[in-house]
This record gives structure tokens, sequence and C-alpha cells, in this order.
């Protein structure tokens, strides 16, 4: 049975440039060091409802990405820079210091680039199947390259559909979403939806998942910024990839090149699911889970020590001016 709060996070908008930034949130009044979940290139806040079930008890901030969702009439530019500098200003407006970020595909490199910038409002980072660099495929120009790393993702976003149910159908059929398909799901497709019958599509718009898929190979500084992350960094590969083929999104021999470079990452394997099934089933979200719990339990006691050291020098500046 699937509780109210997996379908239905509450909603929340942040001021941004531009605009304003939508998202959802879970348990808003949880106590403890919260999550800022960043999702994948053309998804939303609504992939995470597996997520926000597994790790019940913890504030949940998950924001439609610049370009996506409900975020998706925001101006560009879409730069990874652009993505970080919006969580900051999402976690200004929800009051929260410092939260513990989990990335998901390009979410994944966003929460690289946050706690590069900004360290003092990250508390942790895991990495969910991306935020490693991706290499461009070889002789491609730069327009090209988007259709050759995301294939029918970036297809799906010139697609009109004549119904909502058309739309659901595309993805039950899905190889690497559909054999999951459950409530969850079926929310995210359909709040992903926009326009009007018979002209309905995906409301990520293609100019800025193009402009980010040129981002994912590590340039611009990226890999410096990645490499300079204090440790743990986890990052959780999944064995399958984008269409739940065996080739994985990262072959394992890339990974263990990046580890060698890369001293702060911790990696974990997860057999059996493929990069959407990682976060969008309760077993993959159960192991992200896993990964991020013992995080958030040092996170949590790493704010209560700065409290009390804080109380302490609060204590002594008043006995002085006394």
């Amino acid at each position: 049975m699937i509780g109210p709060e997996a379908i239905g996070p509450e909603a929340f908008s942040a001021p941004v440039r531009g605009g304003a930034l939508a998202g959802g949130q879970w348990r808003a009044d949880a106590t403890g060091t919260p999550i800022l979940a960043v999702h994948g290139i053309t998804a939303s806040h609504r992939a995470w409802h597996h997520v926000a079930g597994a790790l019940r008890g913890r504030r949940i901030v998950a924001p439609d990405l610049r370009g996506r969702g409900r975020s998706a009439d925001l101006p560009g530019p879409w730069s990874l820079v652009d993505h970080a500098e919006d969580q900051v200003r999402v976690l200004d407006a929800l009051g929260i210091d410092r939260a513990f970020v989990i990335g998901h595909s390009m979410g994944a490199f966003v929460a690289v680039r946050l706690a590069a910038a900004r360290p003092d409002r990250v508390a942790g980072v895991v990495l969910v199947d991306g935020g490693l660099p991706i290499p461009h495929p070889e002789g491609l120009a730069p327009d090209e390259v988007a259709s050759a790393v995301l294939g029918p993702a970036i297809a799906r976003l010139e697609m009109r559909f004549p119904t909502e149910d058309a739309y659901a159908d595309f993805w039950r059929a899905h190889p690497g979403i559909g054999p999951a398909w459950d409530e969850r799901v079926a929310d995210y497709v359909a709040y992903d939806l926009v326009g009007g019958a018979p002209e309905l599509r995906s409301s990520s718009v293609a100019a800025a998942v193009a402009q980010n898929v040129l981002e994912l190979d590590g340039s611009g500084g990226y890999a410096e910024a990645l490499a300079s992350l204090p440790g743990p960094v986890d990052f959780l590969r999944a064995e399958r990839g984008l269409l739940d083929q065996p080739e994985a999104l990262y072959p394992a021999e890339r990974v263990t090149a990046c580890a060698r470079r890369t001293p702060a990452l911790r990696v974990t394997e997860v057999a059996g699911l493929n990069h959407y099934t990682v976060v969008m089933t309760d077993a993959g979200a159960a192991r992200v889970a896993a990964v991020a719990a013992p995080r958030l339990v040092e996170a949590d006691a790493a704010a209560s020590a700065h409290g009390r050291l804080m109380e302490r020098i609060g204590a002594v500046d008043e006995e002085v001016t006394r």
C-alpha cells in the first residue's frame, strides 16, 4: 500500500534568476540534516518518490531543475553552474543552512558543482549513476552529442502525444522503466506532460538538455571540482544501462580509472538495476538509502557538535562583554 506522502510531496517555489524554481518536498517538519535531491537530465522532482519512501524520517527537498518540470519556463543559460546556484537559492528560500545532497544522473553533476562552489552549504554527497565525466563520442559535432549520449531520451523531447494515456503507453513500453511501473512511476510520467491535446509533450526544454549534455565530459573545470571534494564521495554504479541493456552508462573500467584520480570516491556496485530503476524502484531506493543513511548519521553528529561549539563560543562572548 502506497502512503499519501509517496504520491503528493508538498510543493514549494524559490526565487531564482528569471523567476521561481518549482519543486516538492517530503516531511518538511522532520528533524536532522535535510536531503537535497537533484534529478536527472530530462526528469523532475517526482523521480524521487521511491527514495523518499526509503528514507522515512528525513526531510527531502527536490527541485525541478531550470528547464524541466514546472521550472521549464525559466530562462537560460542552463549550465551546471547555473543549476548549482539555483540550489543555493532553494536552500535559502527554505531556511536550510546545510543539506546532504543526493544527485542522480546529471543531477549528480549538479551536486558536485554545488559542493565544490559552496562547501559551507553541503553536508555530504552521494552520486547515483552520474557525476563521473562521460567522454563525448569521437567525431561528432556538438549538436550530435545529445542524441548519441541519450538516444531515445532526447528524441522523446521532440515527440507529441494525442492523449495522456498515449504518453503513459510510451513509458510503459520503455525497457528501462516499463517493467518497474507502479503508481509512483505513473505520477512521475503524468507530471512530466505539458501542453494541450493533441500536442502534449515532455516538459523538458530540448535546448537546456542539449547544453547540459555537452558539459558531462568533465570540461570547464568540472573534473578538477570533482577531484577537490573532501571524502567520502559515494558513487553508486547501476549494472545496466538506460534501456536496461547489459552495457552500463558507466563501464566498470571507466569507474576504476576515475577512482584512481579521485581518492575520495567510494564505489558501490548495484547489480541487476538500470540507470532508472536504481532510483525509481523500491529495490533501487533501498540501495541508495543504505549508502546515504550512515552518512546522514555522521552529518547529524557533525551538526550537533558544531552547534555545541557555537553555544560555548556564545557563552564565552557573553561573559567577556559583562
